[in-house]
C-alpha cells in the first residue's frame, strides 16, 4: 500500500509564509506535486516535481511565490508558500504518479490533505 505522509500547514496572515512537507515510501520512482480545494471550490492543480527533480511545474497563480522541492535521499517533497493570500485558504493535498504527464490533472495517489488558513 502506498502511503502519502502531509505535514505543515496552519494558520498565517496574509503576506506569510508557510511550508509543506511529503513523505512517501518508495519516493524516488513517483512524481509528485500538491493540488487544493477551497471552500465550495473544485480541486485544482498548485505545482508538481518529476521523480529527478528536474522538471516543475506551477499553477499561474502561484508562479513566483511557491517553489516546489524534493530531497530523494530523505524521501520528502517540500512546497514553499510566500507571499500567501486570503483566497489561498484551503486544504492542500500531496498526489503522486509514476507517470509525469498525470501529475497536474489526474493523479493516482493522494494523501489525506492538510488544512491551510490565511487570515487577512
Amino acid at each position: 500500500q502506498v502511503l502519502l505522509a502531509e505535514s505543515g500547514g496552519g494558520l498565517v496572515q496574509a503576506g506569510g509564509s508557510l511550508r509543506l512537507s511529503c513523505k512517501l515510501d518508495s519516493f524516488i520512482n513517483f512524481a509528485m506535486g500538491w493540488f487544493r480545494q477551497a471552500p465550495g471550490k473544485e480541486r485544482e492543480f498548485a505545482a508538481a516535481i518529476s521523480c529527478d527533480g528536474g522538471i516543475t511545474s506551477y499553477a499561474d497563480s502561484v508562479k513566483g511565490r511557491f517553489t516546489i522541492s524534493r530531497d530523494n535521499a530523505k524521501s520528502t517533497m517540500i512546497l514553499q508558500m510566500d507571499s500567501l493570500k486570503p483566497e489561498e485558504t484551503a486544504i492542500y493535498y500531496c498526489a503522486a504518479d509514476r507517470n509525469w504527464m498525470r501529475m497536474n490533472t489526474t493523479p493516482t495517489m493522494w494523501g489525506q490533505g492538510t488544512q491551510v488558513t490565511v487570515s487577512s
